[in-house]
């Protein structure tokens, strides 16, 4: 998503002429030279998060590693890129990212989504809410409201690649049950795993049906 205006073009045609039912965007863009990475709270991304806002389809942030030059911490470590670490790690700061710039203050009708279960986040939302000390000081970022409520409110989380229950139980927790999709992950996981886990997950049938179907329906317009 390297020119913001062009992405609005390609959304639209997409959703309006080809019946798309949402967008999927792999991390942050590399503009110019190689070496960079920008992500799209920046200002000049507001008009297509404005045009998605508009299209009400949901957004997919899907997870890619850190470029090079910023991947230090993994060096002589390779087994912690891609699914194992590098992916959730890269796209919960770039989803903070976007909560922490005010993107839905001014667009409260945007859709994220997230697999794995939320990168992580949910079950760091009660430390990155009391660290920015909300109720004792102002917040440093733009944001009108608290992280967990974005989360809660703007957010939704798929099972892919994280077929866990006690994970999948606190994502509950955190979001409500009404926020998770049923997911899988392939190529990075097996497909039947996905399904025989979650057949057998220890959660109520009305809760997997949710889960299963009835969310995604809803969310998608199916």
């Amino acid at each position: 998503m390297q020119d913001p205006e062009l992405a609005v073009i390609e959304l639209k045609y997409a959703v309006e002429k080809l019946g798309f039912i949402g967008a999927l965007v792999n991390g942050f863009s590399q503009i110019d030279q190689p070496d960079t990475a920008v992500y799209y709270d920046r200002t000049e991304y507001n008009i297509f998060w404005q045009e998605i806002a508009k299209l009400d389809v949901p957004f997919y942030l899907h997870p890619r590693n850190p470029i090079p030059s910023m991947a230090e911490i993994y060096r002589e470590n390779d087994w912690l890129m891609g699914p194992t670490w590098a992916f959730g790690q890269e796209t919960a700061v770039h989803a903070l990212r976007l909560m922490g710039n005010g993107i839905f203050d001014r667009f409260p009708n945007i859709q994220i989504i997230l697999g794995h279960l939320g990168e992580g986040i949910p079950y760091s939302l009660w430390r990155i809410d009391n660290r920015n000390a909300w109720t004792q000081t102002p917040h440093s970022n733009l944001a009108k409201r608290p992280v967990a409520y974005y989360f809660q409110n703007n957010f939704y989380l798929t099972t892919a690649g994280n077929f866990h229950t006690p994970t999948l139980m606190q994502a509950i927790t955190e979001i409500g049950i009404e926020r998770v999709l049923f997911s899988t992950d392939w190529p990075f996981e097996n497909m039947d795993h996905a399904s025989y886990w979650f057949d057998k997950a220890d959660i109520d049938e009305k809760s997997r049906k949710k889960i299963g179907s009835e969310n995604s329906q809803r969310l998608f317009k199916l």
